[in-house]
């Protein structure tokens, strides 16, 4: 374990028991060992950039929401490292993984071992009511699955999110990841070929296997979002707030290909 990593570790935010696990599962080594081999990737392989990480609070509850793309969730990964890295103190983000997850072999425990929970509302409100950090990607699978020429683009958002955000009076930081799309150019996803290893599908590449590039990845963190409400609005209502987050992102997006991000 990286001393710098085994120090930010020791400054998280969390309630570990005598044997080293938090209430949700997440490991004081499992964490260590994580953000290790994190490290390289955010600092020199992908030289990731982060920019407004002020509006994310330094205490207390808050969802961050953000886009995905690049054939495989490696926005989230450096989201994630942003957060431990960069911030003082440092924050843990708890992802809410796809339910296809949480079976596969290895992948699956590394997930729990780092604080991410299959993506229950219940889990949600739960770590939203513990103060902590959630990170939300409404494009789910849709997102990642973005071919090459719509990397920079939104598809659809699930709804969800802003009612949970709602429910749990938790301020929503829209978070704008640029050039995760250019590390994994997807041309094609194979469906069949996912579906046989458990996943949805596996991103092909013009060089065949889906190895992420050595692309610059730039993050942009916006000022957070409130609205008022209990959850319990109307379709319509929650309706408008997600569109509202969503612009806000895509200008976030805007924001850093204006800058230059690929």
């Amino acid at each position: 374990m990286h001393p710098d990593v085994r120090r930010r570790v020791e400054r998280l935010d969390v309630a570990f028991d005598p044997h080293g696990f938090d209430r949700y599962g997440a490991s004081r080594e499992a964490l260590g060992l994580f953000f290790t081999a994190l490290r390289p990737f955010y600092r020199r392989y992908f030289q990731v950039r982060a920019h407004g990480l002020e509006h994310v609070p330094a205490r207390g509850r808050a969802m961050l929401v953000g886009n995905h793309s690049g054939g495989m969730p490696i926005d989230a990964l450096m989201v994630m490292a942003s957060l431990f890295f960069e911030l003082e103190p440092p924050r843990l983000a708890h992802g809410m993984v796809e339910k296809f997850v949480a079976p596969l072999p290895f992948v699956g425990d590394i997930a729990r071992g780092v604080g991410q929970l299959t993506g229950l509302p219940e889990h949600a409100l739960r770590l939203l009511g513990d103060e902590r950090v959630l990170m939300v990607f409404p494009e789910g699978v849709r997102g990642t699955a973005k071919l090459f020429p719509q990397r920079n683009e939104l598809v659809r958002f699930g709804t969800g999110f802003l009612r949970l955000a709602l429910q749990a009076h938790a301020p929503i930081v829209p978070v704008a990841c640029v050039g995760a799309g250019n590390a994994v150019p997807t041309v094609a996803n194979a469906g069949r070929l996912g579906r046989a290893f458990g996943l949805p599908y596996v991103p092909l590449t013009p060089y065949l296997l889906p190895l992420p590039l050595p692309a610059r990845i730039e993050l942009y963190y916006g000022a957070p979002l409130t609205f008022p409400g209990d959850g319990n609005e109307d379709d319509e209502v929650v309706e408008q707030h997600v569109e509202t987050v969503k612009a806000a992102i895509a200008g976030l997006i805007r924001e850093g290909l204006g800058r230059g991000a690929a």
